[in-house]
C-alpha cells in the first residue's frame, strides 16, 4: 500500500485538501466491472477475484481489511444491507450468492475461526447487481435477463422476474410502496414490478440509444433516476397519477461545459471585486481537444456539509438536495432543484491519484465529519483505491466563485438607495394629470360684456349641448367600472389568503370571439376586478373578474395585440401591437388617450408596460427598449376636436449587446424599483439598473432557446411577502421548461419540468403569495407547481386547445387560463 500522506493534493488558495487517497490495493486479476459497496463505516470490494475484502474506514491505514472466502469464481456484485444491526453484506458470483453477517464474521476472525456465510443462491449465472430489501428479508439478484428474488435467510427463490430483452444492470426497491421493484437493463428501458406476484406494473419505451447502467430511487421527491453509457441521466416520476412521466433529461457533459463557462466568466468579476483566489481545475483553463463519452457508473445521494454564510444559506439552490454522479472520468455533483452541475472532480486533475480512469465506483450515502469515501476500481489496471473527499472544500472551491460574483453586484428589485441625480428616472416629478371634460367645463367662468363689476352672463360663452340626441353608449362601461370600485372597497378589508391550496376547481368558461382567435396576453388589474385580454384579431377586451357580463371592447389596432398592461391606479390600459403602434386607453370610455404610431417605431413592439408607479412607460422595439415620459389629457376642445392634447417624449434608449431583438421585457410597477429585466434572441438575459442608467449584469445561455417570457414575483396590494422574495423571477422558453432565478446570485435556483411546450410559447404566472406557479401547456392542460418543488402538484384539465396564457388574481384565490382557440376558463379553490 502507498502512503496516503504522499497523495494529499492541495491547491493554492485551498486551506484543506479536497481529495485524499486513503488506501490503494493491488489485485492479481482485473476488477474493473464489478458492483462495489459502501456503508456508513465500511467499504467492500473483491480482491484477487474471489476474495471479499471489507475495510473499516475508521481504522488506521496500517490495519488490514477483513477478508472473507467462500466463492470459487470471481465476485461480480456486492451490497450492504439496509439495517445497521445486524449489518449484512451480500456477495455474488457465478457459483454462489452468499449473505454474510458482518458482526459474526468479525467475532469468528478474533476467535481464529473461518467465517462462513449463508448461501442463498446457486449457479444463477453472471450476476451484475444485488440489492437488499428495506427490511433485509429479501435480496434482488440481477443475473442475465432475469431478476431472482431470494430469501436472505436460506436458499429459496421467492420469485423470478422475466421480461427484459438484455442483461439487467440494476434493480432498486421502492421504500414507500410495498412489494415494488424498479429495474433497468441494457435493453435501454426500465420496468416497475410487483415482485410478490411477479407482474410488470409498468414498462417504459426505449429511452436512449445506449444501455442503462445505474439506478437510484429518490425517496423524497419520489423519482426514478437512471444513467446510461453515454453520460446521460434521466429522471422519471413515481408519484401516483403522473404515469411515470419523464421529469427531466440531463446531459452531464453539456451541463459541465455550462458550469465551466460560468466560472470562466466569473473570474473577471473576482478580479474586479478583489475576491480571493480559489481552486480551479485544469478544465477551466483549456477546452477538451478530444470529445469523450463516459458511462454513468453510480448514482448516489450527496450529503452536502457546507459551512456557508447565513446569506448564502438563504438561497434555495445552495440548500437543495444533490446527487453524486460517478463516471469513469470523475465525480459530479448535480443539484436536484435546478438540475445543474454544482461541482466537478476529475481524477486526472489530481496527478497523484492511483486511478485516472475508473471501471467501477461506489460512494457513501452520508458524510462523516464533512468527508465522503469513494471506492474505485481501475479500468485498465488491477487497482482498487479508496478516496476521502472533503465535500465542503470541493463545493467552496468551485461554487464559491459563482456566489461571490452574484453578491458583488448588490442587485435588488426593491429600491434600497436614493435616486441619483444623474439617473434617467430623475426627471421633474409632475403627476400625470388627466383633465376631464367636467373639469374643463367648471373652469369656464362667466365674463362680463360691459364695464359693470357684476352682470349676469348672456350665456354666449357656455359650451353648446352637442350631444343632446346622441345615444348613451358607455352605460355598461361606466357601470362596470363603478362596480369594480364598489367591490374593491369591500375587498380591501380582506387580505390574500396565504395558507390555502391553489385554485384548481373549474368554475366557468367563456368564448371571447365568434370564431377561434388566439388570446395572446391576459392581465388582471391591480384590484383584481377586471381582466384585460389581447387577441390576435386586433382587439382588446376587458372582462369582469367573474367572466360574467359583456366585456368592454377597445378597438383601434391594425395588428395582433402583443402585450397589455394596467396602470397602478387602474384607470389606464397600455397595449402594443404588431402594427408598430402603442396605445394608452382610458378604462372609463374605452377610447385611446394616446397613440404612438409607426413613424416612431421601426419594428413591432413586443412588450409595453407602465413603470415606476405610472411615471414612465417601458417598451421594447427591436434590440432596444425605451423609457418614455407621458402626459394624458382626455378632454376635448369643441373647436379643435381633432387635436390630441396627450403627448409623450422619449427619456432614454437602452440597447442589448449582440442581439437582434428583445423577446421579453419585465419591470415592477407596484412599487419603486430601478431594475429592468430584458431577454434577447441571443439567449442572454440582461439586468439593467436605471438608477445608474446602464446594464448591471448579464446571464448567458439562460435557456436553450430565446426566452419568450420573464415573470417577476411582484406580489400584490393584498398580500405581504418577505423582502428578498421580490428578487425571484421566472423565465420560460419553448422546449426548455421554466427556470426560477434569484437576482442576488444571478443563479438558477430551481427548474420546473412536466408541462409540454415544444411549439407554442406557453405563459407562466406567480401567485400573489409567491407560493405557486401556474403555466400553460400544449397538452390542453394547465399545471400548478409549488415554488419549492420541481414536480407539478396539480394538473388542470378540460381545455379545448393548447393553454398559452395564465394569470392569478391579485386579490383572491382565482386563476384564469387562456387557450389558443380563444377561450377563457376560471378556476377557484
Amino acid at each position: 500500500m502507498e502512503s496516503p500522506a504522499d497523495l494529499c493534493f492541495t491547491e493554492e488558495g485551498c486551506h484543506s485538501s479536497i481529495v485524499l487517497e486513503k488506501q490503494m490495493f493491488q489485485s492479481k486479476v482485473p476488477e474493473s466491472h464489478v458492483q462495489l459497496a459502501c456503508d456508513l463505516h465500511y467499504c467492500a470490494f473483491p480482491l484477487n477475484g474471489n476474495e471479499l475484502c471489507i475495510w473499516n474506514t475508521t481504522d488506521d491505514i496500517d490495519h488490514q481489511p477483513l477478508q472473507l472466502i467462500g466463492h470459487h469464481h470471481s465476485i461480480t456484485a456486492l451490497a450492504f444491507g439496509s439495517k445497521v444491526n445486524p449489518l449484512l453484506i451480500c456477495s455474488a458470483s457465478c457459483d454462489y450468492v452468499i449473505v454474510w453477517n458482518l458482526d459474526e464474521c468479525m467475532k469468528k476472525v478474533l476467535q481464529g475461526l473461518m467465517p462462513q456465510g449463508i448461501v442463498i443462491g446457486t449457479l444463477l449465472g453472471i450476476v451484475l447487481y444485488v440489492r437488499f430489501s428495506p427490511d433485509d428479508q429479501t435480496v434482488a439478484v440481477c443475473a442475465g435477463n432475469r431478476i431472482y428474488m431470494l430469501n436472505a435467510k436460506d436458499e429459496a427463490i421467492l420469485a423470478e422476474l422475466e421480461g427484459h430483452q438484455a442483461p439487467v444492470t440494476a434493480a432498486e426497491f421502492c421504500t414507500w410502496e410495498k412489494n415494488i421493484l424498479v429495474s433497468v437493463s441494457e435493453d435501454r428501458s426500465f420496468k416497475v414490478w410487483d415482485y410478490c406476484t411477479g407482474l410488470v406494473i409498468y414498462q417504459s419505451a426505449v429511452i436512449t440509444a445506449f444501455p442503462l447502467l445505474s439506478l437510484f430511487i429518490d425517496e423524497e421527491n419520489k423519482h426514478i433516476i437512471t444513467g446510461c453509457a453515454d453520460g446521460q441521466v434521466w429522471i422519471f416520476s413515481l408519484i401516483h397519477g403522473h404515469q411515470y412521466r419523464c421529469v427531466v433529461h440531463i446531459n452531464v457533459k453539456r451541463e459541465t461545459d455550462k458550469f465551466y463557462s460560468k466560472i470562466r466568466k466569473s473570474e473577471q468579476l473576482d478580479e474586479m471585486y478583489n475576491a480571493s483566489k480559489v481552486y480551479s481545475p485544469n478544465d477551466l483553463r483549456a477546452e477538451e481537444t478530444v470529445e469523450t463519452t463516459f458511462p454513468v457508473l453510480r448514482i448516489e445521494h450527496c450529503d452536502k456539509f457546507v459551512n456557508l454564510s447565513d446569506e448564502e444559506q438563504s438561497f434555495s439552490s445552495v440548500n437543495a438536495r444533490c446527487l453524486w454522479i460517478g463516471t469513469s472520468t470523475g465525480l459530479f455533483i448535480i443539484n436536484l432543484a435546478n438540475f445543474e452541475v454544482e461541482a466537478v472532480l476529475h481524477y486526472r486533475d489530481y496527478s497523484d491519484l492511483s486511478i485516472q480512469f475508473a471501471g467501477s465506483c461506489a460512494l457513501m450515502k452520508k458524510a462523516v465529519s464533512g468527508k465522503v469515501f469513494c471506492l474505485l476500481t481501475s479500468m485498465f489496471e488491477n487497482r482498487i483505491a479508496l478516496l476521502e473527499i472533503d465535500v465542503a472544500a470541493l463545493l467552496r472551491s468551485q461554487q464559491g466563485k459563482l456566489l461571490v460574483s452574484g453578491r458583488a453586484k448588490g442587485l435588488s428589485v426593491v429600491a434600497s438607495c436614493p435616486l441619483l441625480p444623474t439617473s434617467p428616472l430623475c426627471v421633474k416629478k409632475e403627476k400625470n394629470k388627466v383633465v376631464s371634460e367636467k373639469e374643463k367645463k367648471s373652469t369656464i367662468k362667466d365674463k362680463p360684456l360691459v364695464f359693470h363689476s357684476k352682470i349676469k352672463s348672456s350665456g354666449y360663452t357656455s359650451m353648446p349641448q352637442m350631444t343632446m340626441f346622441s345615444p348613451r353608449t358607455t352605460t355598461k362601461q361606466s357601470s362596470l367600472a363603478s362596480k369594480g370600485k364598489r367591490s374593491c372597497k369591500q375587498r380591501h378589508k380582506d387580505e390574500y389568503p396565504l395558507a390555502h391550496s391553489p385554485p384548481t376547481r373549474f368554475e366557468r368558461h367563456i368564448t371571447v370571439a365568434d370564431k377561434p382567435t388566439s388570446i395572446r396576453c391576459i392581465q388582471y388589474s391591480g384590484d383584481g376586478e377586471l381582466l384585460a385580454c389581447g387577441l390576435a384579431d386586433k382587439t382588446l377586451l376587458a372582462f369582469s373578474s367573474s367572466l360574467k357580463g359583456t366585456p368592454t371592447v377597445y378597438a383601434g389596432h391594425d395588428g395582433a395585440v402583443n402585450s397589455v398592461g394596467w396602470s397602478h391606479d387602474k384607470n389606464w390600459l397600455v397595449s402594443s401591437s404588431e402594427d408598430r403602434t402603442l396605445r394608452i386607453w382610458s378604462v372609463s370610455n374605452a377610447e385611446p388617450a394616446l397613440c404612438l404610431g409607426k413613424e416612431m417605431f421601426h419594428k413591432p413592439i413586443r412588450s409595453a408596460q407602465f413603470y415606476y408607479i405610472d411615471t414612465f412607460i417601458l417598451l421594447s422595439c427591436g434590440a432596444e427598449f425605451l423609457l418614455l415620459k407621458y402626459f394624458l389629457d382626455i378632454s376635448k376642445d369643441e373647436i379643435k376636436r381633432y387635436k390630441n392634447k396627450s403627448f409623450c417624449k422619449s427619456i432614454q434608449r437602452f440597447s442589448m449587446a449582440s442581439t437582434v431583438e428583445i423577446t421579453s421585457l419585465s419591470a415592477v410597477n407596484e412599487f419603486y424599483s430601478y431594475i429592468v429585466l430584458a431577454a434577447g434572441s441571443n439567449r442572454v438575459l440582461e439586468v439593467f439598473d436605471l438608477n445608474v442608467g446602464c446594464s448591471a449584469a448579464a446571464i448567458p445561455d439562460v435557456h436553450s432557446r430565446a426566452v419568450h417570457q420573464i415573470c417577476q414575483n411582484k406580489g400584490s396590494a393584498f398580500s405581504t411577502q418577505q423582502h428578498d422574495a421580490y428578487n425571484l423571477f421566472l423565465t420560460t422558453a419553448v422546449g426548455d421548461g421554466i427556470k426560477l432565478w434569484d437576482l442576488r446570485t444571478l443563479r438558477c435556483e430551481r427548474r420546473f419540468e412536466g408541462h409540454r411546450s415544444r411549439c407554442h410559447p406557453c405563459g407562466v404566472a406567480v401567485s400573489p403569495c409567491g407560493q405557486f406557479i401556474a403555466c400553460g401547456s400544449e397538452d390542453k392542460c394547465a399545471y400548478i407547481y409549488e415554488i419549492h418543488s420541481s414536480t407539478y402538484s396539480h394538473k388542470l384539465t378540460g381545455h379545448s386547445e393548447s393553454v398559452i396564457n395564465v394569470a392569478f388574481s391579485p386579490s383572491s384565490l382565482q386563476l384564469t387560463t387562456a387557450t389558443l382557440d380563444g377561450k377563457l376558463q376560471l378556476f377557484l379553490p
